[in-house]
């Protein structure tokens, strides 16, 4: 009854119910709340915090910024959500709201194709700094011994590395991104090799233009740190993929490397296998199988999942 009390007193005021709404919409750092609502960080952090002690908001720092979302677990979660669900969405400061925040999230994707697309070329030298590519192939091509798949998605395709590499494990197979540079690289890449089972496609990774359960095996290879909603990102991953299909899931561990957000657009500094588990619960996938290793400067992880049948 007290942590009742306690999450329903929290949520029963204006700037911490908006709070709640936008939260709802994804992971939001406190300057992009604060600016959202016209508010202080310093009044806005009191906020949140309020809403965190309440069981209705999480909170996970990486390096020196600090992400806020819905709460999923805890024993106010389900009254967070309902109270989400129950809020008039049509009131003119929560819609107002809303707007700040695409216009946010839209700021954050300008920001990111802007450096794709200066980077598209260089692309394959940036990743090398943080990667040992022979020992990573020499490990990712291990997991696909004695087995043959029929139709491949890789999401974030970028440069086509992926596509390349497995082109001979595959009958067909599509590389998606959003970026027509990068995609152009890739074609040339692709073509030079003369890949005829692979086709390129712009598409955004939140939405894929293919049908449901198509795809027996799908590829994320160092592009979920760009996710402003890694979430929705798997959830759209399960959903063309076939019952029984599976997924490699390639990011880096967690890390504190400030750089990758400011000179690259990391979204986040890595994940733990507690995020990527829960992840992919939610999206309807079971993790197989996990391997580490260390890169020249990060530790890169390959998480391996199945798709549940039925899901």
């Amino acid at each position: 009854m007290n942590q009742f009390l306690t999450a329903l007193r929290a949520a029963g005021e204006s700037t911490r119910l908006r709070l709640l709404m936008l939260c709802a919409k994804g992971e939001l750092a406190v300057a992009e709340l604060a600016q959202v609502l016209g508010q202080s960080q310093p009044r806005i952090s009191r906020h949140l915090k309020l809403l965190v002690d309440a069981g209705l908001l999480n909170r996970s720092r990486e390096g020196a910024q600090v992400f806020y979302r819905l709460a999923e677990s805890s024993q106010s979660a389900e009254l967070g959500h309902i109270l989400v669900r129950l809020a008039p969405q049509q009131d003119p400061v929560l819609a107002r709201d809303q707007d700040r925040l695409q216009q946010i999230k839209a700021q954050r994707t300008e920001v990111a194709e802007r450096y794709f697309n200066a980077n598209a070329v260089q692309w394959e030298k940036i990743r090398l700094k943080y990667v040992s590519d022979e020992e990573f192939e020499r490990t990712f091509l291990s997991f696909f011994a004695k087995r043959r798949y029929k139709n491949m998605l890789d999401i974030g395709t970028g440069t086509g590395r992926m596509l390349k590499l497995l082109a001979s494990s595959v009958d067909k197979a599509l590389g998606i991104d959003k970026s027509t540079e990068m995609l152009a690289v890739a074609r040339a890449t692709l073509e030079l090799a003369e890949f005829g089972n692979i086709h390129l496609r712009q598409a955004d990774m939140y939405d894929i233009p293919v049908e449901n359960s198509h795809f027996d095996l799908v590829t994320i290879n160092l592009v979920l740190h760009y996710s402003d909603n890694p979430q929705a990102v798997l959830e759209e991953a399960s959903r063309v993929m076939a019952d029984g299909g599976i997924l490699y899931l390639i990011d880096f561990a967690p890390h504190s490397d400030e750089r990758l957000r400011e000179e690259h657009n990391h979204r986040r500094l890595g994940f733990s296998d507690t995020e990527i588990k829960k992840f992919f619960m939610h999206a309807g996938l079971t993790l197989e199988r996990r391997h580490a290793f260390e890169g020249n400067a990060l530790t890169l992880v390959i998480w391996q999942a199945i798709k549940s049948f039925g899901v």
